[in-house]
């Protein structure tokens, strides 16, 4: 056993033993490795469609992950349970079924971190490793080696996902592909009856005695649940990284983490996916993609909700509840809690234009926005500035941000093929690369000139000229009320509920990672050393809101003993800095595939 959230475990009802912890968790590492099958289960397989990256991909399914039944929980809920990683399923198709540490500790603990940041997501309850081993060709580099196989289990209310409705779909226009269940729409029925029945009873009971009007009020619901849902991701800085439809869940939860990532610098156009070569799910792209997704599951309820009913829906219903949504967490995030104004607006998009413009964390940022005040002192306020300043991405790290990513002669062959042959040069590259190639050569040649003091200057004078909007604004909340420092500890106490200060940064989670594959798996003991890490990680992202800093937690395992030792060497060897900070340099440069 790596590692298990408590939290998780209690919605089927399981909770930290009392006595003898050593015989629990090599319990828990029978069942959830898949191992030994809980009584009563029925292990199976899910059957999907999807698109991915644009196009139809046909059938997909399950590859690996298993399906083992449902839990009622101690509060009457049902919770679906799945391992992911267990090995070969009937949709495997050459694959082997299994998942490795590296992957499942980063879903294990992103699924946790996304609940405690209060997003709708599938949860993880354990995550099991074993002596077995699989080879991954982790970049497509032609450089393989082995990896240990590791099952995480799931848990969610359904797993059922756009997809699930593509396998019904006719041969695609483009690709020829069609699902594996084409005309069966009697399968469609049953399938609509029980998800809008199950997840969706007050639709159910408010339209049952008319198909149709009860499948529009549910697509319109998953329309305004999914809205809502990208319009929290795009708040924290979240990128998923692969959002094809088969990834999309049919409740509205964050679902698969595969090559996910949390953005440090702010950039709007991020990709967190090293695979997603012209950035279709860029993090700027997340609203409008999600949007594609719905009209491809509008697609697929046909006959059963008549297309012109769901594009309207969708026209009408998605941007505005994006677009609501968003800025009322906005409004929260720069703590603007009494009034509602047109300029609100305006105010986030010149902040995320500041960030950008000085590269500056997008986390810290927000997190340090709650010490401002209106009538902060001259002195205060070039220590506020320094300290905002120091977020913002060094010339070294620029020089790394920018760096040329390709040959120059690679590069000059490309921009004479876009000239002699835009046919040929469609198929081999895109316009949005070679620009974006270009603006790399053309930053990275202004670095070579710009001096630290010269940057601190700059970034210090976009920051006054923002700080200035900000001071405006707030003076305004102050003026509509009565005790201004009521308000004030109210707006700071809505700030630090919605501004996390710790969150899932790739390095945090390659830390843990590094420090489980170093582990010495020969003796499996309670609280072994090579998931110390992982397990004290879990306890910082269960509290992302919170002051407890990393380095009490390090502190708490050390003096349990020393089998922390191993599991902080990775992070020993990396960085001594809190996870609260600025990532450190190498940071920048893990790909994520």
């Amino acid at each position: 056993l790596v590692a298990m959230s408590l939290p998780a475990l209690a919605l089927l009802g399981l909770e930290e033993p009392a006595a003898d912890p050593a015989a629990a968790e090599a319990e828990a590492a029978l069942f959830f490795s898949g191992n030994r099958v809980p009584a009563g289960a029925e292990p199976a397989a899910h059957c999907y469609c999807g698109h991915q990256f644009g196009s139809f991909a046909g059938q997909l399914g399950d590859g690996a992950a298993m399906y083992l039944g449902e839990v009622l929980g101690p509060g009457g809920e049902r919770w679906e349970i799945q391992l992911k990683g267990a090995g070969i399923t009937p949709f495997s198709r050459q694959a082997d079924g299994r998942k490795v540490l590296r992957s499942s500790i980063r879903e294990f603990l992103c699924s946790e971190a996304m609940f405690h940041l209060g997003i709708p997501t599938t949860r993880a309850g354990t995550c099991v490793t074993s002596d077995s081993k699989v080879v991954r060709d982790i970049f497509y580099d032609g450089n393989p080696k082995n990896e240990r196989c590791t099952v995480v289990l799931r848990i969610a209310s359904t797993f059922i996902r756009f997809g699930s409705f593509e396998i019904f779909k006719p041969p695609d226009e483009y690709t020829g592909r069609k699902g594996p269940s084409v005309n069966r729409n009697d399968i469609r029925i049953q399938m609509l009856d029980y998800v809008i029945s199950t997840f969706y009873p007050e639709i159910q009971e408010a339209y049952s005695d008319n198909s149709i009007q009860r499948n529009a009020a549910f697509f319109k619901e998953i329309t305004k649940r999914t809205a809502r849902l990208v319009a929290e991701w795009q708040c924290v800085g979240f990128c998923h990284g692969v959002l094809n439809t088969d990834n999309m869940s049919i409740v509205g939860l964050t679902i698969d983490y595969g090559p996910f990532g949390f953005m440090d610098r702010y950039d709007p156009e991020h990709i967190c996916n090293g695979s997603d070569n012209t950035g279709r799910y860029a993090y700027n792209k997340q609203p409008e993609i999600c949007k594609w997704n719905l009209g491809k599951l509008a697609e697929a309820l046909v006959p059963e909700l008549p297309l012109e009913i769901s594009e309207l829906i969708l026209q009408e219903e998605y941007d505005a509840e994006f677009e609501k949504h968003y800025l009322q967490k906005m409004r929260k995030k720069l703590g603007l809690i009494q009034l509602e104004l047109e300029e609100d607006s305006k105010l986030v998009s010149e902040l995320l234009e500041t960030m950008h413009l000085t590269a500056g964390d997008f986390t810290n940022i927000f997190y340090l926005l709650s010490s401002f005040s209106v009538d902060i002192d001259p002195s205060k306020f070039e220590d506020f500035l320094e300290e905002l300043t120091s977020q913002c991405a060094s010339v070294e790290e620029l020089k790394v941000a920018f760096k040329p990513q390709m040959d120059p002669r690679q590069l000059s062959m490309m921009l004479m093929l876009a000239q002699s042959n835009p046919q040929l040069f469609a198929l081999i590259g895109t316009k949005a690369n070679i620009n974006k190639e270009l603006e790399r050569i053309e930053q990275s040649s202004k670095l070579q000139q710009l001096t630290a003091d010269d940057l601190l200057s700059r970034n210090k004078r976009h920051w006054k000229e923002w700080l200035e909007k900000y001071r405006v604004r707030l003076q305004k909340e102050i003026e509509s009320v009565g005790n201004a420092d009521a308000w004030n500890t109210d707006r700071v106490k809505v700030m630090n509920s919605n501004n996390p200060k710790y969150i899932l940064r790739n390095y945090i989670a390659q830390n843990a990672i590094e420090a489980a594959e170093n582990g010495d798996f020969s003796e499996i003991r309670c609280y072994c050393s090579l998931s110390r890490l992982v397990r004290n990680v879990l306890k910082l992202l269960e509290h992302p809101y919170q002051e407890a800093g990393f380095q009490e937690v390090k502190e708490d395992a050390e003096e349990e003993g020393a089998t922390a030792a191993a599991a902080v060497r990775a992070q020993e060897t990396r960085s001594h800095q809190a996870y609260c900070s600025k990532p450190p340099l190498w940071a920048s440069e893990l790909c994520v595939t």
